[in-house]
């Protein structure tokens, strides 16, 4: 410590450490309300959900943000749309954009990232008509899949039996696990359950 005489007396050390140790404090609260000013924008923004699909028939793959909040985006769906579409004669058809909730909140619970491989999406009712029509094929004549309503799906990372457990545990429309083929129905018709 220096001599008593010497500029920096005891007191004045003193003054000058709590001095610091204050702007210390002020700049640890300004630092803290900065923080909590971007925490509070961050938390306003609305949360984005975010799907991949891969198309396993046309090898397409698109990838979106396709809801902010409780908005749709117009321009995502329709490239969902168009990945969605019957890969037997092109035709397209709008997709229940809830289908797209159920992919995201299973990725969620199977706590993988939302990449999906898509066996089947709409189906044409040609399409859904020549498949049904051949014997022991598992195809409703009524199919969800020609409504836009249905998807066909294994999920990256996770395995279709895992998959399945997920989607009846979420009940969030039908659910079929065609084992032998490996992949699981889902849709946003009533709750019921099938194998296939």
């Amino acid at each position: 410590m220096p001599p008593v005489n010497s500029p920096w007396t005891r007191r004045r050390w003193i003054k000058t450490a709590l001095a610091g140790s204050a702007g210390l404090a002020i700049a640890r609260f300004a630092g803290a309300e900065e923080l909590a000013s971007v925490d509070k924008e961050e938390a306003a923004k609305p949360v984005e959900r975010f799907v991949e699909l891969f198309n396993t028939h046309t090898s397409e793959t698109f990838r979106a943000v396709y809801k902010r909040g409780e908005e749709f985006d117009a321009l995502a769906l329709t490239g969902l749309n168009h990945l969605l579409r019957d890969h037997r004669n092109n035709q397209s058809h709008e997709i229940d954009p809830r289908l797209f909730d159920q992919l995201h909140d299973l990725a969620l619970a199977a706590k993988c990232d939302p990449r999906f491989e898509i066996i089947s999406g709409y189906r044409s009712p040609e399409s859904n008509n020549q498949m049904s029509s051949r014997p022991g094929s598992g195809v409703a004549k009524h199919s969800l899949h020609m409504q836009g309503r249905a998807l066909d799906i294994r999920l990256k990372h996770c395995n279709c039996a895992d998959l399945r457990d997920l989607a009846l545990t979420a009940k969030q429309g039908g659910v079929g696990y065609y084992q032998r083929s490996d992949f699981v129905h889902i849709d946003t018709g009533t709750f019921r359950t099938w194998t296939g």
